[in-house]
């Protein structure tokens, strides 16, 4: 399973902060966004990981996160000119793909809470069990017709219907920013056709699995938290979450150099270089008490 990060677009809702530099450069709390999908991908077991970005951006992001070697991983970098449609990142990353199969996370969705979910996820993806190709995942809410909505059968786990913001929605499982494909992915988002507003649209792409009966939904557990931080508020209100989190546990969200040493990406002595190497802050003494605790 490789992953995909789609770090480009204009981030015009977060004007003018984004007019010198992307969104999810932007910080939430006390790291950048990035880091926030980037984890999630490295939690799901997942070392090889291809980021999109926007040319201005993709200096500041090598400069940040280099080739991932410190984190036991392996990034890649390719650059979307402009953005056309989240189906794109599987166009822009077809020979990164390869003959695997693949998760694409939107980088500028944070998930916080048991990550169980994802794990049985890709490993009914790399099984392809029920015969399903692709996946979503379904999260419920309270206002579905902001989303795209999907509904499906609980028992197995096939999609009824996908619908993009519907005015009178068939569930309340709103569709977030994650989902899992086949390597057939590439070629299906060549054919998707532009909407009316001039992109391509991933529910055709999503579309594509289920009008061949090859599309199945994974649900997320009631407690986990979905957090979508495309404008002012919802940047703010993901800031606070995550500092709330933070401060009443006394346990960093997505600090990848733990998540590395926790997922056995890197040993304890390769913790202990990288901590030694960053400046004297919060979150180097934060990963001082972890080795402290481990050694």
């Amino acid at each position: 399973m490789k992953g995909i990060i789609l770090a480009g677009g204009a981030g015009s809702r977060l004007y003018p902060m984004t007019r010198v530099m992307t969104k999810q450069l932007q910080s939430v709390y006390d790291k950048p966004m990035i880091y926030y999908p980037l984890s999630i991908l490295m939690l799901g077991g997942i070392k090889d990981i291809l980021l999109i970005t926007t040319p201005d951006d993709q200096p500041l992001f090598k400069k940040l996160l280099g080739d991932g070697s410190q984190f036991g991983i392996k990034l890649s970098y390719v650059i979307q000119e402009k953005p056309t449609g989240l189906p794109d990142a599987f166009v822009l990353g077809e020979k990164f793909i390869g003959e695997d199969n693949v998760c694409l996370i939107l980088g500028d969705n944070l998930f916080y809470g048991d990550l169980d979910f994802l794990r049985l996820a890709i490993k009914e993806q790399q099984e392809k069990k029920n015969d399903l190709h692709g996946r979503v995942f379904a999260y419920y809410v309270a206002d579905p017709t902001a989303y795209g909505v999907v509904e499906f059968d609980k028992n197995t786990k096939k999609v009824k219907s996908i619908e993009e913001k519907p005015k009178q929605p068939k569930s309340n499982y709103a569709v977030p920013g994650l989902y899992l494909f086949d390597n057939t992915v590439s070629a299906r988002a060549k054919a998707v056709k532009p909407s009316a507003r001039g992109e391509t649209e991933i529910v055709d792409l999503i579309l594509s699995y289920h009008n061949e009966g090859k599309l199945g939904v994974e649900m997320m557990y009631r407690g986990l938290a979905w957090l979508d931080t495309g404008t002012p508020r919802s940047l703010l209100d993901a800031a606070a979450f995550i500092g709330a989190i933070e401060e009443r546990q006394g346990l960093k969200v997505a600090c990848l150099e733990e998540i590395a040493y926790r997922m056995k990406f890197i040993t304890l002595d390769q913790l202990q270089k990288i901590t030694s190497d960053l400046p004297k802050c919060s979150y180097r003494s934060y990963l001082e008490k972890i080795i402290t605790e481990e050694a």
